[in-house]
């Protein structure tokens, strides 16, 4: 994850946009490898990627970024991600894959012809409000919303669970990532 961070720097001198609301405090299992300060941290880095997605200046560097997301902080590595976007549906959507992740992302792959590019939205801060954090062992689960402020300073708020493994390397991957919309009902 680190070296995501430093090409986002490097990238788009518009992050750290991405705050997390610190209010709650992690339960934490004894023994456990993962701290609460490496949790948000991940969660500040994929806000971070989302924003310098959105704000690279052409499409191919949008991929591009988006590429690096998806290799520094979710664990495809480990295998499938268990990801349910936003704004899917059937017959796609979960996106198990890299490749459906990255067109979630940023679109313009044939074979997610519904996908429009959740991360070129024009999203200018991405804010995390954790409801929980529990951690256990090498992993570390997460609840809450997250909002997402556009270019004219309207807020998208989304329900969020993440859920992150530790690595050999001690980095903190993304293997679940469920996203919704809040209900509204009639």
């Amino acid at each position: 994850m680190q070296t995501f961070l430093r090409s986002l720097v490097l990238a788009a001198p518009v992050l750290a946009l991405s705050l997390p609301a610190l209010a709650v405090e992690a339960t934490v299992m004894p023994g456990s490898s993962v701290t609460q300060a490496e949790v948000e941290a991940a969660q500040i880095a994929w806000g971070d990627a989302v924003v310098a997605i959105d704000a690279a200046a052409t499409d191919a560097e949008a991929r591009a970024l988006a590429d690096t997301l998806l290799d520094d902080i979710y664990g495809f590595e480990f295998g499938p991600i268990l990801f349910k976007p936003t704004l899917t549906q059937l017959p796609q959507t979960f996106r198990d894959s890299k490749e459906g992740a990255l067109s979630y992302f940023v679109a313009q792959d044939p074979d997610y012809p519904k996908d429009s590019g959740f991360a070129r939205k024009g999203w200018v801060k991405v804010e995390i409000e954790n409801a929980a954090i529990f951690i256990a062992g090498d992993t570390a689960q997460t609840i809450g919303k997250v909002h997402f402020t556009n270019e004219d300073g309207s807020v998208v708020s989304v329900d969020k669970t993440w859920g992150f493994l530790k690595d050999e390397a001690g980095s903190l991957q993304m293997i679940l990532h469920h996203s919704s919309l809040p209900y509204a009902p009639e």
